[in-house]
């Protein structure tokens, strides 16, 4: 009976190990509570923007059409008061998948804004009307809403001839603030010659993805800017700690339709 009872007893004390003490811990594991959304740590809170990105692959023969109709409809809701949206630049992609236009929309005011843009394109028969003209020009079409990163500089109106790099990172999940903390310092590398445009990262399509925008006079130009990147110290690092974070990466050389601010 004592045999028994000092049994138990080192089975309750066992018991009690594994539910409290290191053995629970070896299978049990408490993450740490975040202080805040990455989407919160990152973007400009000050603008409260919203943006969306359209990639719309076009019929080759129905491009040029395209653009003109896209132009005047994207002129029309920038410069309507009662549109709280804007386009900020507008581009056909040179080198990179062909016969694709990209659009980059602003709408001052976040969420609110979108919905409301969206609520009043619902009733707005002209906008009606291009779009169904449109969808005859059009192989496939998607797009993203985003947010722009607080460290990058506004993309505002620029005066051209200019071509444009979207250089677009597909990252592993969970790594957004890291990539954040480390562009944050990088940015000051790529600000010589103003090729910076805006960079941002995406809240809802594609998860985890960090578009970046570039200008350049030309692809030569591109060449010697990115060149004498290297040649700064601590621009290497950077590279060093951030290419580890991406899952896949691509490469858009774009040119600026008619009607886009950025030219």
């Amino acid at each position: 009976q004592y045999l028994q009872f000092l049994a138990n007893l080192v089975k309750l004390r066992f018991s009690a190990r594994v539910n409290n003490g290191w053995l629970r811990s070896m299978f049990v594991h408490k993450a740490d509570a975040r202080k805040d959304a990455h989407s919160n740590l990152l973007s400009k809170k000050e603008t409260n923007h919203l943006y969306k990105i359209q990639f719309h692959n076009v019929k080759p023969d129905c491009l040029e059409v395209y653009n003109d109709l896209q132009v005047e409809v994207q002129k029309k809701l920038s410069q309507d008061a009662e549109y709280p949206c804007e386009i900020v630049g507008s581009w056909n992609t040179w080198y990179g998948e062909q016969d694709q236009a990209v659009h980059l929309w602003r709408y001052r005011g976040g969420y609110p804004a979108l919905t409301e843009c969206l609520q009043k394109l619902k009733t707005n028969e002209e906008y009606k009307e291009f779009r169904k003209e449109r969808s005859k020009m059009l192989i496939s079409r998607r797009n993203q809403l985003l947010l722009e990163f607080s460290f990058w500089n506004e993309p505002l109106p620029r005066k051209g001839p200019n071509i444009y790099e979207m250089r677009t990172y597909n990252l592993k999940p969970g790594t957004m603030i890291e990539w954040g903390n480390h562009w944050a310092r990088a940015i000051s590398y790529r600000q010589e010659n103003k090729e910076a445009v805006s960079g941002f990262f995406s809240q809802i399509g594609d998860l985890y993805v960090v578009h970046h925008l570039w200008a350049y006079e030309s692809l030569q130009a591109r060449e010697e800017t990115r060149n004498s990147a290297w040649m700064k110290e601590g621009w290497d690092v950077n590279v060093f700690y951030t290419v580890p974070l991406i899952r896949s990466m691509e490469s858009r050389i774009m040119i600026p339709t008619g009607g886009s601010p950025l030219q």
